[in-house]
């Protein structure tokens, strides 16, 4: 295969190269699905208008109840996602180029891009912010979560902490809408999260440099 991603690119297009072992398809799974519940749960507790939601965890006090302990399972499932994906989000040259490209980058035009690991600067930048955002979500729920940690902070921490809680909570919802359209966007790149599998023409495109790093066994998940 290595002699084939070097000469013969056309060959590798109708290959399939495995993108994600399912493990960590799971793990993507059990956070996004989490993540949804929280971003639903949230918004029911955030304003009167969106009180409606609440119906779907079967009530006003079932969402409070259920909605800290959903950020429970988010930092737990996103804690092992982060170990296994930190490696692969170092920021390096090829990052910086790529956002001085980001013309080529809307355009399509990817040979003009550097070629690329396993994600580009973009997704990059979504793990990193998620990644802070999530810890601050869950930092500052800690101190809003009533049932056990009432009076431990003063009235004016409490309110901060609340203020800070929502404004990280819109930024992580605005993030994740970005993260799944740009899923959306360059075609083929769901498959690799649903079966674990993408096309060697998808890998030669958008990331050329992790493509070789495969045929010569030197990735991983």
């Amino acid at each position: 295969m290595a002699v084939e991603i070097e000469r013969r690119p056309i060959m590798v297009e109708r290959t399939e190269v495995r993108r994600y072992g399912a493990s960590a398809r799971v793990n993507h799974w059990i956070t996004a699905a989490t993540f949804t519940l929280l971003a639903l749960s949230g918004l029911a507790l955030f304003h009167p208008s969106l009180f409606f939601l609440t119906e779907l965890f079967g009530g006003g006090a079932n969402t409070r109840a259920f909605h800290p302990w959903l950020g429970v399972v988010l930092i737990a499932s996103f804690a092992i996602l982060f170990v296994r994906f930190w490696s692969h989000n170092l920021w390096n040259r090829d990052d910086t180029q790529w956002v001085s490209q980001i013309g080529d980058v809307v355009k399509g035009d990817e040979e003009r891009l550097p070629e690329l690991g396993k994600y580009n600067a973009g997704q990059k930048m979504v793990f990193w912010g998620t990644a802070l955002l999530i810890v601050v979500l869950f930092a500052t729920g800690l101190v809003i979560w009533d049932e056990y940690f009432h009076g431990v902070v003063s009235i004016g921490t409490n309110r901060l902490a609340a203020l800070v809680h929502s404004l990280a909570a819109i930024a992580a919802i605005l993030l994740i809408i970005v993260h799944v359209y740009a899923g959306i966007w360059v075609k083929g790149s769901i498959r690799g999260m649903t079966e674990g599998r993408v096309t060697g023409g998808w890998a030669w495109r958008h990331h050329r440099k992790w493509l070789r790093q495969e045929a010569k066994g030197q990735s991983h998940d």
